[in-house]
């Protein structure tokens, strides 16, 4: 597969969100704005990236009983860099996120791809692979966001283009985020099948 393959991969064939379904509890949880979705799906690229640089790089060091625990470690200690840099540089953001930074560590997505692709590429197929599934996660985060906002508030990213009287309340509650992915899967694969 070409280099620009590898990316593309991640955002449209195994787009995490979309098509492969995985990290369902940030998806649904975190995405009651667009702001909140893209930040989460952002973080969680940083995280996809490095781990699956390091986890190459250490693929041959680390011996097959032990493995996923260091996967484990590897990316905890990732994730810890990542919310203490939130913390410090956007407080209000890892606010809104909260517990959901420190849940990147489970997240399948990141365990999923260091035992499938970064254990057995190279370091910059690894990181490719990084960016293109951190790209899909973020976009299908982004689109669920923008849909429950828009939806749910009548704002985009903050600005109001829908008047607060005509918002639908249940798009930001927990069900409106199992009905707008939804229907937004539906979208898609109608659009597959054509």
């Amino acid at each position: 597969m070409s280099k620009i393959g590898i990316i593309i991969n991640g955002i449209v064939k195994e787009n995490p969100t979309f098509v492969l379904m995985l990290g369902m509890c940030p998806t649904l949880a975190t995405t009651t704005s667009a702001i909140n979705g893209m930040m989460m799906g952002l973080a969680t690229m940083v995280v996809l990236i490095c781990s699956n640089i390091v986890i190459s790089l250490i693929k041959k060091l680390t011996p097959d009983m032990v493995h996923i625990p260091v996967y484990i470690v590897v990316i905890a200690t990732l994730v810890t860099i990542v919310q203490l840099c939130l913390q410090a540089y956007a407080p209000e953001i890892n606010k809104s996120l909260g517990l959901f930074i420190p849940l990147i560590v489970v997240n399948c997505i990141i365990l999923g791809r260091a035992e499938s692709f970064a254990c057995k590429n190279n370091a910059l197929d690894s990181a490719l692979d990084g960016i293109g599934i951190g790209l899909g996660f973020t976009i299908g985060l982004t689109i669920l966001g923008i849909c429950r906002e828009l939806l749910g508030n009548g704002t985009v990213f903050g600005v109001e283009l829908i008047p607060s009287e005509y918002s639908i309340l249940i798009f930001v509650l927990p069900p409106g985020a199992f009905l707008t992915l939804g229907y937004i899967i539906a979208v898609i694969n109608k659009f597959k099948k054509a």
